[in-house]
């Protein structure tokens, strides 16, 4: 007897990373499932579009659309929704099941899909390097690692989460060798913040939307594949050796947000970063917290230093701090390095942006009440870049502290006079990356 059950009725909720490649490893092309819709939330301008037809496979020929997560109860109802799939990352407990609540008084299933499912195997040695919360120094790390396996002559390629913010169609795979293609790819900002550091350094950047076909392709230029994990996400690629940084400035995090828990059960390798910036006694109790949660697991302590050009105008000047946009949105963090580093150099003032704010800077700081006393360097599309170069213009400080991982001044105008911080990892003591990544065979 052939099975006549109808197949279920689906929908993604995400934020235009996870949830595709959720779709692309489990929906796709599985005649169980019908998808109908996509939802997008974190992430400005991202919904009111579809997932195209030529990404979604025989089973939608006219696409899949993509709708704001404020719909959702709505799109179950009006639809006959019979699950919903949770795919986004960097979010609290609470949150994850307030909004599993709300499915499930809706009528609907809800759904997290595990790593297993959605990581994919490589022919090339994969070192996954995540979090547990944005912000915690995971950038810095992945350059640190990228940096020793260079010298040991491989040939490092990074791939990193998806940031699929354009054109769809055109996002596949995308590769990125020079800082020319940056501006082929027409990156935003945080795209640009992830990927310029590697090229700087020669390594190659690969990112996109389908990351089968991505794989396939830097497996053939690759001695070890560096996965990049945005936004704290589980690895898409069944990782050799698992790194996850945790960040003793928000003690307690480790346990309470998703999937940030499930990177540290997972994880081989957890770094404490921030110990020259973190209480003492919060560096312990987060190493005891690691250690109970992932006894297996090595910890490495580390600091990211930060320097400062002509760090002489900092003290006695009134300062605007511009901040990594996910880090204190997000990332729930009040302040970046730019705002570390501007009181440990004796600014006068930390000056409050919110009265300067133009345009959707305006909407960030009612999205974000947390935000007194630094500038989220938002740029998710020219509108946002340019209300972000406005807000600096039109605020009365001496001097604009950039704490980016890029010099902002390449990317957008203004007549401030700026400095940039900047910071790298360095571990403290035993065991270390060198250490570790020679145990393992990579060095």
């Amino acid at each position: 007897m052939s099975d006549t059950r109808a197949p279920r009725r689906v929908v993604i909720a995400g934020a235009g990373g996870r949830d595709f490649h959720n779709f692309n490893c489990v929906f796709r092309d599985n005649p169980d499932f019908d998808v109908r819709a996509f939802t997008a939330t974190q992430i400005p301008g991202i919904d009111d579009r579809r997932y195209p037809a030529e990404l979604a496979g025989s089973l939608y020929p006219g696409g899949i659309p993509i709708e704001p997560e404020q719909d959702l109860l709505k799109i179950i109802a009006d639809e006959s929704v019979d699950e919903v799939v949770f795919a986004y990352s960097d979010v609290s407990f609470d949150h994850v099941m307030t909004l599993g609540s709300r499915v499930i008084a809706a009528g609907a299933d809800y759904r997290l899909i595990g790593a297993n499912a959605t990581m994919l195997r490589s022919k090339v040695p994969i070192i996954a390097v995540g979090a547990v919360r944005t912000g915690s120094g995971k950038s810095q790390t992945t350059r640190r690692i990228a940096d020793l396996l260079r010298a040991a002559g491989k040939h490092v390629v990074a791939i990193r989460h998806p940031m699929p913010y354009g054109d769809l169609r055109r996002q596949v795979v995308q590769r990125f060798a020079t800082l020319a293609d940056l501006d082929l790819h027409e990156c935003t900002i945080e795209e640009r913040e992830e990927y310029e550091p590697h090229i700087q350094r020669g390594c190659v950047v690969y990112a996109g939307v389908d990351y089968g076909k991505i794989l396939a392709q830097a497996e053939q230029e690759a001695d070890v594949i560096l996965w990049d994990g945005g936004n704290n996400d589980l690895p898409f690629y069944r990782p050799d050796l698992e790194i996850v940084v945790a960040d003793p400035l928000r003690i307690g995090h480790e346990r309470r947000y998703h999937p940030g828990a499930a990177n540290v059960y997972r994880a081989q390798v957890v770094i404490i970063n921030k110990v020259d910036s973190a209480r003492p006694e919060d560096v312990k109790a987060l190493r005891a917290s690691i250690a109970e949660m992932n006894p297996s697991a090595t910890i490495i302590e580390a600091a990211s230093p930060m320097t400062v050009d002509e760090p002489e105008r900092v003290r006695g000047a009134r300062v605007l701090c511009v901040e990594d946009g996910p880090t204190v949105t997000h990332g729930d963090m009040a302040y970046g390095v730019a705002a570390i580093t501007a009181k440990k150099l004796g600014a006068r003032e930390l000056v409050d942006p919110r009265p300067f704010a133009k345009g959707d800077l305006a909407r960030v700081f009612a999205k974000y009440p947390h935000l007194r006393e630094v500038l989220p360097a938002v740029g998710y599309g020219d509108e946002q870049v340019a209300d972000l170069a406005a807000t600096i213009e039109a605020s009365d400080a001496d001097l604009v502290l950039i704490g980016t991982p890029i010099d902002l001044r390449r990317v957008i105008d203004f007549s401030k006079p700026a400095l940039r911080v900047q910071y790298e990892l360095q571990e403290i003591g035993q065991p270390d990356l060198r250490s570790v990544l020679t145990e393992r065979g990579f060095l």
